[in-house]
């Protein structure tokens, strides 16, 4: 026997079921949701009021009735916002069975419990979710659209500064800060646009699906979904109430754009260091060393960055959660909220908290410029010489042999005369010194996109004409 010597018998403990057919108390609090999902509250009520309009419209209550549930729910609705609400442990399992208790207790029973006809909470939580999101995210909308708005004004008043772009961190050209900004500022402003889209598809009503085969009493589904401000209707009632994807698609949405504000994190990390100093962040954003009184750690950005390993961890739990579910509804459901609820927040925080760094930065001009090098402009010097005719391939060898010269005899590319340059080629003429000035070299990169002045006032254009599209 295979589990010989040891006793089957239940041992006793506190958890243990003490009347027969009892719930485990333990699996009462393991099943309840009601002290995370009463957030969507006002959504619940909201839906409840709208599904008795609709039955009312059918016949199912009277006007009488609908009016006493309208009433009640006012009532329950403030409790909620003035903290009153008394959540009945062990009863109120779900926000859903607490607003409809609450609401018996007000108006009876007999009433409240005709607004359950035809309705499942399977639609119920499923319209709560997607009212309380649309709504997160809209304000997460207006919170982008400000971030992006601080952006393009920091690209505006710092124009001028020229600082080293970097490949593989390693110093490669010249290029404007607001050049480096706006690379991120693209990015979000893709982000700001993707957003838009999810919005539209979390916008979609499922109310009327019933538990999962749709409603009996032939409700008005239009009716209420234009009461709720959803922009259309779920089709497939079975897959309306077993959909997450609008949740899973929220947190990649999310995860992108967490992704975005970690790598600009990082970069601003690494920029703010004293062996960088091209920008300092103000106080408001940034901690001292419990040990070490001279320095400022750039805590707000690394808590960005480490914040967007927890947006991406769960979105990747709730895509293992729901990989291998049947259809329709299962309980496994219930743990797309909690992760939603706290990747939502994390989110809108992160975007504010950027917003806030962005606009208190400040900028070390002197120090970009101290950190740019005459071999930066090796480049220049190869695009002088395809201005003469020679071929690419050939000029990016000759000005590797430049800065070969210049690192044997130790001097600056910039320095090393006429002469020597003419050793080399003697296709070098005497203007060949204007490839060695970092403005120039910024200005020449003057095609759409590029790093010269009218290249990114170019691009603050278009994203200002992004942000005009969201007013």
């Amino acid at each position: 026997m295979l589990f010989r010597g040891l006793s089957m018998a239940p041992r006793s403990n506190a958890n243990a079921c003490k009347t027969a057919g009892g719930l485990d108390p333990l699996m009462v609090s393991y099943n309840e949701s009601i002290y995370y999902d009463r957030v969507f509250y006002a959504q619940d009520i909201r839906g409840s009021i709208a599904w008795a309009r609709a039955n009312h419209n059918q016949g199912i209550l009277t006007k009488a009735e609908f009016e006493a549930i309208v009433a009640g729910f006012a009532t329950v609705e403030e409790e909620w916002k003035s903290g009153t609400f008394a959540i009945v442990p062990g009863v109120d399992e779900d926000i859903h069975t607490a607003n409809e208790r609450r609401l018996g207790e007000m108006i009876g029973k007999s009433i409240a419990g005709k607004l359950h006809t035809g309705r499942s909470r399977n639609e119920q939580i499923a319209t709560d979710m997607r009212l309380w999101l649309r709504d997160e995210l809209r304000t997460i909308e207006a919170y982008l659209v400000d971030f992006l708005k601080v952006l393009a004004a920091r690209a505006e008043n710092d124009i001028e500064f020229v600082m080293p772009g970097y490949t593989h961190l390693q110093r490669a050209q010249p290029v404007r800060f607001s050049h480096w900004l706006l690379s991120y500022g693209m990015a979000f402003a893709t982000d700001l646009q993707r957003l838009g889209e999810v919005i539209t598809r979390v916008n979609r009503s499922p109310l009327g699906c019933g538990a999962l085969a749709g409603n009996p009493f032939n409700i008005d589904r239009d009716a209420m979904a234009k009461e709720l401000g959803f922009e259309g209707l779920l089709w497939n009632s079975m897959g309306a109430v077993a959909d997450r994807d609008f949740v899973v698609e929220t947190m990649q949405w999310g995860s992108m754009l967490m992704q975005h504000m970690s790598r600009w994190a990082e970069d601003l990390i690494i920029y703010s260091t004293a062996e960088f100093g091209f920008v300092k962040l103000a106080d408001a954003y940034s901690t001292g060393s419990s040990l070490m009184p001279q320095k400022k750690n750039p805590d707000s950005l690394e808590l960005l960055r480490g914040k967007s390993g927890r947006a991406f961890g769960v979105m990747t739990g709730l895509m293992y959660s729901l990989k291998g579910l049947p259809s329709t509804y299962n309980k496994d459901l219930q743990e797309s909220i909690e992760p939603l609820l706290d990747h939502v927040k994390t989110v809108g925080d992160s975007i504010r908290i950027a917003t806030g760094v962005t606009s208190t930065l400040t900028v070390q001009p002197q120090h970009m410029l101290a950190a740019l090098t005459p071999d930066m402009l090796a480049t220049d010097l190869a695009d002088y010489l395809v201005r003469k005719g020679v071929p690419f391939r050939e000029t990016h060898h000759i000005s590797g042999q430049v800065v070969a010269l210049a690192e044997k005899t130790g001097t600056n590319m910039d320095q090393l005369t006429y002469e020597q340059l003419k050793g080399i080629d003697a296709r070098f003429e005497e203007d060949v010194k204007t490839c060695f000035d970092y403005n120039r070299s910024v200005e020449m990169r003057a095609a759409k996109g590029g790093t010269s002045r009218k290249s990114v006032e170019g691009q603050i254009a278009i994203l200002k004409e992004i942000l005009g599209a969201k007013q």
